[in-house]
């Protein structure tokens, strides 16, 4: 390693550690690794040479070479956060006697150097050029230089493309009449046939699988894409090609005569269980398969159907099998179908289960513990119908209170649920209910809340919709509705003296979350993910089909003016969310994401204050993570008490802008550094919240930065998460310090650790 760079990378560890972590032995063994990586040349033979770099680079602006680095065989040891060797600077700390067990220690859990090889350089050469080939480059090359520095190489690949070749004509020879007939629309339709259009490999055989997915959706159950050939001429002078698809006629076997392609019908359906009982009623069988008798073959119903009954939970085990009718034809006209039947078999679930989860629990530094219960059925009236009844019971000692008879805290709640695997509604046709996707699901559930402060009660009833699209990229939530109770049986005397009949002229957050209410929700959500991109968006509002009722029947007011059904408030507000994620992949251990996330709720109409369990809050494993959790904002605001500023600490606005490094380590571990930036708003003025109003003049200079390292611990099923993070821009303005905590760090007051389940965004 430069000596240069070696100086820089000792001046970044020892600022970072110290101000960290402030354990010097931290920076030394950091150290050593690095130096370690730089003598990793001692285990290099003589007359060989470590590969420290491979480059890829094209010879023509506006080619993407990157593209192209899979097909280089041998790469460089695997780099940290694509800057530190440190899997080799362990490996390189191992002694040359093996039979020491710190020796194979460090050196099975480091990386061994990787020697050029001049026979996998010449493969890569010939790998590349290929590739650029399938992708039209007809007459490309590449080159390779290499450089040596002692005993480490360097080696560049150069790519020389030149100019593409486009397709002048594509033209289709179809030896089938009736397939050429059934295939006729289509061909019209197909995009690769446009004149110039580039020549590639990849593009002939995204044609062809079209092609073939097209019969096998027609009925055509033996044809596959082997029967599709092409055939190009390449005599042009103007770099372009003319193109033949070649479809060939069907043979059952390699010498018998060439007949037209078979096609299929369905005659019969047949359904088998684990002997004579089938697991599910035989209307929900047959709602859930797509094969349908009299229709053509589909291997798109096919895979509909696995898909279908995948998604049922009383079935463990589906087999779909078909076999031809012998001797079987259908007489159309001039031309001939075949029969198949369909068998499928279904084999059940264990349709009941009991499970018991310990869990241990610290909230704001107050230690308790909790349990759940949880009994399923997953079959419970034949339709695979799941039935979930879970009881959890929690307990906290609450400490740093004064003036209260009790300290302690006890939770309790009950929840049952119902899902369906299927659209359950009035009026619909059998054909919508077989091609939908979706699940339903009614839930009740019942919070009780003992806290030395108050007593609270929720009631929650909800009945929804999921769905997702046959790609399962995109899925959708419908909440038709949400109806949620909040009743405060009880509240201390002190608790009420201190904040809230005091505060009944300053405090409406306060006041307003302290009363019973109503809410009554309406919501819809979508969501897309695929490889490097992930978008969710949810919109929801409340209280509005019970204010135009209010009116036309004289709902009675309280004593804040305030509509109510029952002589209980209700809550009017509308909310959406929206968050975007993007992955850029460096390499196969190294990946870039960038996340944004906006949300705004108003209350409005019935409500001057979002209920509590609408509101936003910032800080946490989540959010920017130089704050623990509802420690930031809203705006400037500086809370002073936190037993009671996680009222306070709550907005109608909320923004999440993070940009994370994630890089293997070794094993199942994962490191990451991050930072992030947000914050919350309030969209009125509330004397409680100074400086918590979002104002499009100011809000940028309240947002709040931090930095981190994190660790996962990827275990494929779930990931454990630490993440470590630092304050870097407060939007308190009290004074330069801490204004701008970066500059003047300060490891009690501006650190945070973070513990959490899954990925943050």
């Amino acid at each position: 390693m430069n000596p240069a760079v070696c100086c820089l990378l000792i001046r970044f560890f020892r600022t970072f550690a110290t101000m960290f972590f402030k354990y010097h032995h931290l920076l030394v063994v950091l150290l050593v690794l690095l130096f370690a990586a730089c003598s990793a040349s001692k285990y290099i033979p003589d007359g060989e040479y470590m590969l420290d770099r491979v480059v890829v680079k094209s010879d023509i602006k506006g080619f993407d070479a990157a593209q192209l680095e899979p097909y280089i065989r041998q790469k460089g040891n695997s780099k940290w956060f694509s800057v530190f060797k440190i899997p080799l600077g362990t490996y390189a700390m191992s002694g040359a006697d093996t039979t020491k067990w710190i020796n194979r220690t460090l050196r099975n859990m480091g990386e061994e150097p990787v020697l050029y090889d001049t026979l996998q350089a010449r493969l890569s050469c010939e790998d590349l050029q290929m590739a650029m080939h399938n992708m039209g480059y007809m007459d490309a090359t590449v080159s390779l230089d290499t450089y040596k520095r002692g005993k480490k190489l360097l080696a560049v690949y150069m790519l020389h493309p030149g100019e593409p070749y486009a397709i002048r004509h594509f033209n289709y020879d179809i030896q089938d009449a009736r397939i050429a007939s059934v295939l006729a629309p289509f061909i019209r339709e197909q995009k690769v046939s446009e004149p110039n259009k580039v020549f590639t490999v990849n593009g002939l055989d995204t044609e062809r699988k079209r092609v073939a997915k097209l019969l096998n959706d027609s009925g055509f159950y033996r044809f596959h894409k082997e029967y599709i050939d092409f055939s190009a001429d390449s005599a042009s002078a103007e770099k372009q090609i003319d193109v033949t698809m070649h479809l060939m006629r069907y043979n059952s076997e390699t010498d018998a005569a060439e007949v037209l392609h078979p096609r299929y019908r369905i005659r019969n359906v047949i359904y088998t269980g684990n002997g004579e009982k089938l697991p599910l009623r035989k209307k929900i069988l047959e709602n859930t398969t797509a094969i349908e008798q009299g229709k053509y073959f589909s291997v798109s119903d096919l895979q509909n159907t696995y898909n279908k009954f995948g998604r049922l939970g009383a079935i463990r085990y589906t087999n779909i099998r078909f076999t031809e009718v012998a001797d079987s034809l259908i007489d159309y006209g001039n031309v001939s179908d075949r029969w198949l039947d369909c068998h499928i078999q279904v084999l059940p679930n264990k349709p009941n289960t009991i499970s018991f989860l310990p869990e241990g629990t610290n909230t704001a530094g107050d230690l308790g513990a909790a349990a759940s219960l949880t009994y399923q059925n997953r079959n419970l009236f034949r339709g695979s119908e799941l039935l979930s009844i879970q009881f959890r019971a929690a307990f906290e000692a609450i400490t740093g209170l004064e003036g209260y008879e009790n300290h302690d805290y006890e939770e309790y709640n009950i929840e049952g649920k119902l899902q369906f695997p299927r659209f359950v509604a009035p009026f619909l046709s059998r054909n919508f209910t077989r091609r939908s996707t979706a699940s339903s699901e009614l839930a009740l559930s019942w919070n009780l809340q003992n806290r030395p402060e108050f007593h609270r009660r929720v009631f929650t009833a909800t009945w929804r919709y999921r769905w997702t699209t046959a790609s399962k990229r995109t899925a959708y939530n419908f909440d038709l509705l949400d109806l949620d109770y909040v009743y405060m049986p009880w509240i201390s005397s002190t608790f009420k003296r201190d904040y809230i009949d005091i505060a009944s002229s300053r405090n409406a957050i306060l006041r307003y979350n302290y009363e019973d209410l109503l809410i009554t929700k309406i919501g819809f959500g979508i969501s897309y993910s695929d490889a490097t991109h992930a978008v969710r968006a949810n919109v929801e509002t409340s209280g509005n089909v019970l204010r135009a009722l209010s009116g036309a029947m004289a709902f009675k007011r309280n004593d804040q003016n305030q509509y109510t059904l029952f002589n209980i408030a209700y809550a009017q507000y509308a909310k959406l969310d929206f968050s975007y994620t993007k992955i850029f992949r460096i390499d196969k251990n190294n990946q870039l994401v960038m996340h944004g996330g906006l949300g705004v709720a108003y209350p409005y109409g019935n409500s001057n204050v979002l209920p509590f369990e609408k509101r936003y809050f910032s800080g946490g494993a989540n959010s920017v993570r130089g704050w623990s959790v509802r420690e930031l904002g809203p705006g400037s605001f500086r809370g002073t008490d936190g037993r009671i500023d996680f009222i306070n600490q709550t907005g109608d606005v909320k923004l999440d802008l993070n940009l994370e490094y994630r890089s293997k380590l070794f094993w199942k571990f994962s490191g990451a550094a991050f930072v992030d930036a947000g914050n919350i708003w309030t969209i009125r003025a509330y004397g409680e919240q100074p400086g918590g109003q979002f104002k499009f003049d100011e809000f940028y200079r309240q947002l709040a930065a931090s930095y981190g390292l994190g660790l996962r611990l990827n275990f494929d099923y779930f990931i454990l998460r630490l993440d470590m993070g630092m304050k870097g821009v407060s939007p308190v303005y009290d004074s330069s310090k801490e204004h701008f905590p970066l500059l003047h760090p300060k490891f009690s007051r501006d650190f945070a650790f973070h513990f959490a389940v899954g990925m943050p965004f």
